[in-house]
């Protein structure tokens, strides 16, 4: 289903003219951030354990590579202060569920007063107990992305909970999975 391209030729399809003035790059970087919003994408929390502490990283670029080998990608800021141990040691890539809002603000840098959070140790490295599903990898290569660093992790294990639903980020708020009428 996924590894059919499906196609329509110049000649047949149907062209219309845009009503809105496209920007350009240099023209407003804001409205690159505003208009990339508008892909919805899952929360995740990238863990891993230093110097005998656990550590955390919310993310939102997050997305599965190759299955032969398993790889999963992360996006993170080259000013990140948890890029450099990511590069070298394991972690645990948590999806975070829509019940998880405080995880997700508190490993963003927004302390949440009162909330605890609960550890997994029994792998590679710690993850967060009842994410929706996680992913326990190790480093397998980083590439140059920019003003980011595209870190690529090797599944070691993964598992999931199936009576969740994910948590969201659109347009720069959190969200939850609408309800579906009919189902694909």
């Amino acid at each position: 289903m996924w590894n059919t391209e499906i196609f329509t030729s110049a000649e047949r399809a149907k062209a219309v003219a845009t009503e809105h003035a496209v920007p350009t790059m240099q023209s407003d970087q804001r409205l690159l951030r505003n208009t990339l919003g508008n892909f919805a994408t899952g929360v995740a929390v990238v863990t891993y354990e230093s110097k005998g502490e656990y550590h955390g990283v919310t993310v939102n670029s997050f997305t599965s590579v190759s299955m032969d080998p398993p790889l999963v990608l992360i996006s993170l800021m080259r000013s990140s202060r948890a890029l450099n141990y990511l590069m070298e040691r394991p972690f645990a890539v948590n999806i975070l569920g829509n019940e998880q809002l405080a995880t997700a603000l508190q490993f963003a840098g927004k302390p949440q007063e009162g909330h605890e959070i609960e550890w997994v140790t029994e792998e590679q490295a710690p993850r967060i107990n009842d994410s929706l599903a996680f992913f326990q990898c190790q480093p397998w290569a980083g590439h140059d992305g920019g003003d980011h660093v595209l870190l690529l992790g090797e599944v070691q294990s993964f598992g999931q909970r199936d009576e969740s639903k994910p948590l969201l980020f659109y347009r720069g708020r959190w969200s939850e999975l609408a309800a579906a009428e009919n189902t694909a």
